[in-house]
């Protein structure tokens, strides 16, 4: 629970990105401590003062990393294989499991734009290598989707 308590330390200005970092807190306390996950975004989106465009953000990929959890954590492990899901640090793990989910399911986002954003917050939130092991799973999981999409480069 002490790594999403520093989820408050510094909060990134962008509202898309300040709205991934309310998310990321909300997964982290519900998979810390199982609390409710609408309560926890409820006060967390107060606390963050985030717009209401940034709530339906936010609840949206709370919503769907939870919906879809068995799945991404299954991607999870088959891009990552040297690391099971339930030992990866609580940041690395979530910001791992909603850019997999921004990526795979939601894609709204542009996948290299989802992948620079957990990048981004690994540098705030995550630890010292955070960033560069984020950016591998993320990549590989990237390549493996590139023969699907049709692989025209990028």
């Amino acid at each position: 629970m002490e790594e999403c308590e520093e989820l408050e330390q510094e909060l990134p200005t962008s509202p898309r990105r300040r709205a991934r970092a309310a998310a990321l807190q909300v997964i982290c306390a519900v998979d810390a401590s199982r609390c409710g996950p609408q309560e926890t975004l409820a006060w967390v989106a107060e606390e963050l003062a985030l717009s209401p465009q940034a709530r339906r953000f936010a609840a949206r990929l709370v919503g769907g990393v939870l919906e879809h959890l068995e799945k991404i954590d299954q991607a999870l492990l088959t891009h990552a294989p040297a690391f099971p899901v339930h030992q990866l640090a609580l940041v690395d793990r979530n910001m791992l499991r909603m850019a997999i989910f921004e990526i795979t399911m939601d894609r709204e986002t542009p996948p290299r734009a989802a992948i620079n954003e957990a990048v981004e917050l690994a540098k705030l939130f995550g630890g010292d290598t955070s960033s560069r092991f984020v950016n591998g799973v993320l990549g590989s999981l990237l390549n493996a989707l590139a023969p699907q999409a049709g692989a025209s480069g990028g």
